[in-house]
């Protein structure tokens, strides 16, 4: 098989993707990968300073990457992001959701003010984009890839995140029901479902009592490193995952695959 052969399946020379919670250690990996296989990168956030040091990082091995502040549970300003976005960049092929937050409190102690920011973040958000983006997709009649980043979470209900697990359900759900609406239109929706993974979000769990049962339930007995979400992003992205849609990909180093 040959090097070029590769390289054309998972191309996404003049594609441009939208990457909301770009400026995030995840989705920050994500769209470097993106960017490293030739797409024009928009990151999406509100650090213009992580913005900065993520475009330094692909800008160093040739990709190419702006930032874009955004609410994105505001759907006022996601409509201005998509005006942004295509007169600057003419067309939009690729929109990943991955902004996201989380809480540690315990479930009779959750006041409904965190409830409703997590809820506003991870789902609302979701919800918006994929209105906003994709009613751009169907317009347009050429198709698209939209990447929600969902949870384990979202699979297998895990303790002292009641909040968080119920919004990546959610995200799940939504994922599923545009994969089937839009399959016609050749616009793809999937979940990619990381396990675990450590990033700004998730710290404030990682004590060393959860890190010891985790690692207890991962067979490759190690977290995962966000580089390792790449390659499934780029099989989602583009014409490699041609044929992908309403899927949850987990990356998970096996955690899904234990029972006992």
């Amino acid at each position: 098989m040959s090097k070029t052969y590769l390289e054309s399946l998972f191309s996404l020379s003049g594609k441009t993707a939208v990457v909301i919670g770009g400026t995030g250690e995840l989705c920050g990996a994500m769209a470097e990968g993106l960017a490293s296989a030739g797409a024009k990168v928009v990151l999406v956030g509100r650090s213009e300073e992580k913005a900065k040091a993520r475009i330094e990082k692909i800008e160093a091995v040739g990709g190419s990457a702006v930032f874009e502040s955004c609410e994105v549970d505001s759907k006022s300003a996601l409509e201005s992001l998509l005006e942004r976005v295509l007169k600057q960049f003419g067309s939009i092929d690729i929109l990943v959701n991955g902004a996201g937050t989380n809480s540690a409190t315990p479930f009779l102690e959750i006041p409904e003010d965190e409830y409703d920011r997590i809820f506003r973040i991870n789902m609302k958000g979701v919800f918006l984009a994929c209105q906003v983006f994709g009613r751009y997709f169907v317009e347009r009649n050429e198709g698209g890839s939209i990447i929600n980043v969902g949870s384990m979470s979202g699979v297998i209900p895990l303790s002292r995140v009641f909040t968080y697990s119920a919004t990546k359900a959610a995200v799940h759900n939504i994922s599923k029901n545009l994969a089937r609406e839009w399959a016609p239109l050749n616009i793809r929706v999937n979940t990619l479902v990381p396990g675990f993974f450590p990033a700004e979000q998730n710290k404030k769990v990682l004590t060393p009592e959860r890190v010891e049962q985790i690692m207890g339930h991962t067979p490759m007995n190690r977290f995962g490193d966000a580089a390792e979400l790449v390659g499934a992003t780029l099989l989602l992205a583009g014409d490699a995952g041609s044929f992908i849609t309403g899927t949850e990909m987990v990356i998970d180093g096996g955690y899904a695959a234990m029972t006992i």
